[in-house]
């Protein structure tokens, strides 16, 4: 008997994992990257903006060192008044994953807050690694804040969120502006967030094989940034963000995780490491669930619940 046995995933995620299976893998390795970047974007992304009154502008901007990155822009059709601004950033493990990944979850506040939703196309791993993803993800929040009014975005109201490996650099760009006296973030929004390079913790050890982004996939997506450096003193606290001795001074943090998936413990751990500091995090660990069930199962009870509670949290966010 394993030491640390895995939990169960929860009833309905369980019996929806073979479906999910066909088209996520439980392991990821980097041969199969190249095949998995030719996913198709989700072809109803165009009617999603246009059912919540939305227009989608492009602009490209300087990224790290200079280089040429893009943004995708979502706001109201003949927006005007400065309103709360969300800085996207897609998951993807580092290696995978675009500007429009996981913004459908973003543009109903569109419509509901009268939001600004800005998506940054970061470049990714392992033809740029780190620095370069947490940088080009910082240079567009900055852009961002300097262009707050043409935007239409009320510079102190700017919310930075991501899944994954979004949620990662959300964390990672959320410690770079304090570090930098950067702009001044109202919140950081941490969906599963992937934190932790070392790939040694409990649940990274319990989740091998099944679920979806099992401990090698781990391994995979951090090698991938980090190389040679992973899991040694030389890795920087804004790439791998549990490594951060210091997280005081942060804006009002929002974690979410499943309970049996890779980055169930140091989510919990960032979170109460947040509140050891003085800070205010809010943490949902939702049981049974494997990594992004709320995407691939939405059906099911606890996503339902993942996303109202996620969504009440922000619109709470917005609204001050």
């Amino acid at each position: 008997m394993l030491a640390n046995p895995a939990p169960p995933f929860d009833p309905e995620l369980a019996a929806a994992l073979a479906v999910v299976a066909e088209r996520i893998p439980p392991t990821l390795t980097p041969e199969m990257i190249p095949l998995m970047r030719q996913a198709p974007r989700d072809p109803g992304l165009d009617d999603v903006v246009a059912s919540v009154g939305a227009v989608h502008e492009e602009r490209t901007i300087a990224g790290y060192d200079g280089a040429e990155i893009v943004v995708s822009i979502y706001r109201s059709a003949g927006h005007s008044l400065a309103g709360p601004g969300i800085y996207h950033i897609h998951g993807g493990g580092m290696v995978l994953g675009d500007r429009f990944s996981g913004v459908q979850s973003f543009l109903p506040f569109v419509a509901s807050h009268g939001a600004v939703l800005v998506s940054v196309e970061y470049r990714l791993a392992p033809e740029f690694p780190d620095p370069v993803p947490v940088e080009d993800c910082y240079a567009g929040l900055v852009w961002t804040a300097a262009n707050a009014a043409e935007l239409g975005i009320d510079p102190s109201r700017i919310i930075v969120g991501g899944a994954s490996a979004g949620g990662g650099l959300s964390a990672g760009v959320t410690l770079l502006a304090r570090d930098r006296h950067g702009p001044a973030l109202k919140a950081s929004l941490l969906i599963y967030p992937m934190l932790d390079d070392r790939n040694e913790t409990i649940s990274c050890h319990q989740i091998q094989g099944v679920g979806v982004w099992d401990r090698t996939s781990n391994f995979t997506g951090w090698n991938a940034l980090l190389g040679d450096r992973r899991g040694t003193d030389d890795v920087s606290i804004y790439a791998a963000p549990a490594r951060a001795a210091d997280l005081s001074g942060l804006p009002p943090t929002f974690i979410d995780v499943g309970s049996a998936e890779v980055f169930r413990d140091e989510d919990v751990a960032y979170a109460s490491r947040i509140w050891a500091a003085g800070g205010v995090a809010e943490l949902h660990v939702w049981p049974g669930g494997f990594h992004g069930f709320d995407g691939f199962v939405p059906q099911a009870q606890v996503s339902r619940a993942m996303v109202e509670t996620r969504n009440r949290w922000l619109s709470r966010m917005l609204e001050t």
